[in-house]
This record gives C-alpha cells, structure tokens and sequence, in this order.
C-alpha cells in the first residue's frame, strides 16, 4: 500500500494510539524546528530520560513508547495525554482535541446524573408507596422545585427571556 493510499485510511480513535502519539511526536518535533536531540535533550531536562535514537526509532515505528515516556512528550509539547495519543488530524487542530475531551467529559457528567436521577426518583417513587398521604404533596413540591430549577438555568444559559 502506498503511503498516500495509508493517509487517506480512517485513522483510529485511540486503537492506534503508539502509532497516533509517533506521528504527533514527530510531527510536534518538526514544527519546533527541534532535532531529535533537541527533544531528547528538553525530555532530559524534565526528568524523562531519552536519548535521541530513542526519540528517532519511536517516531518511526520501532521501538514502542512506555506510558511514562508518552507523558514526557505531551509534558513537553504542552498537550494533554489524549490529544497526543489521539488521531493526528484533529490532534494538530489542538482546540478540536480540547474540545472533544470537553464533550467527552460533559457527556460522563450527564450520563452519571442521569443515573442519579433515576436512582433517587426511584427510591422517593417507593418512599411515596409506603405514605400515599404525603404523595400529593411531594409530587407538587418536586414539579415545582424542577421548574425552578429549569427557568433558573435556562436564564443562566440564555439570560432573561424577552418581556412582553
């Protein structure tokens, strides 16, 4: 296969991830204008030691990069782990990448309070089958508290709606 035909694949999320963050480092490398012992030099500065036929033979697929290592890279390059690791493409964009780990993580937040959510709806919904006398109110308390709750971050989020 040719190296065009290579680069035009669909690059892995993070199941390529050593050949992911090899490309990136190179190609992080060749942006600075840094040769291989610039960065093995600047990786040795900060604890992580490299020498430069170690940067080299990463780069280019022969020798694989241990965890501690690929967090000297991103340390150096300033990028989180992720985006190193991540598909070049979007991790030369960095702010995609930043982005996408903001989503990612937005999408987990909501994702376990929605699991809260059910969990304590459920446990009041049992609570409220044992005393059927408080349900009415409980059930109005709860409504109203939600649209409190809703109108409060709707404003928050899109300021004050429009008065008549």
């Amino acid at each position: 296969m040719s190296t065009d035909e290579h680069d035009a694949e669909p690059e892995g999320v993070l199941l390529k991830g050593e050949e992911n963050a090899a490309k990136r480092i190179k190609a992080e490398r060749e942006n600075r204008g840094w040769s291989t012992t610039t960065l093995s030099d600047r990786l040795n500065e900060a604890g992580y030691e490299m020498n430069p036929s170690g940067v080299w033979r990463i780069e280019n697929g022969k020798r694989r990069i241990n965890l501690d290592e690929a967090i000297g890279f991103a340390e150096i390059f300033g990028v989180s782990l992720s985006n190193l690791v991540g598909p070049p493409g979007l991790a030369a964009a960095g702010r995609a990448m930043e982005l996408i780990d903001t989503v990612v993580a937005a999408n987990a937040a909501a994702q376990r309070a929605q699991h809260a959510y059910r969990r304590v709806t459920a446990e009041l919904a049992d609570y409220l089958d044992e005393h059927p006398d408080i349900r009415d109110a409980a059930d109005v308390m709860v409504s109203n508290a939600i649209a409190e709750n809703t109108m409060k971050i709707n404003q928050e989020e899109f300021g004050l709606p429009p008065q008549p």
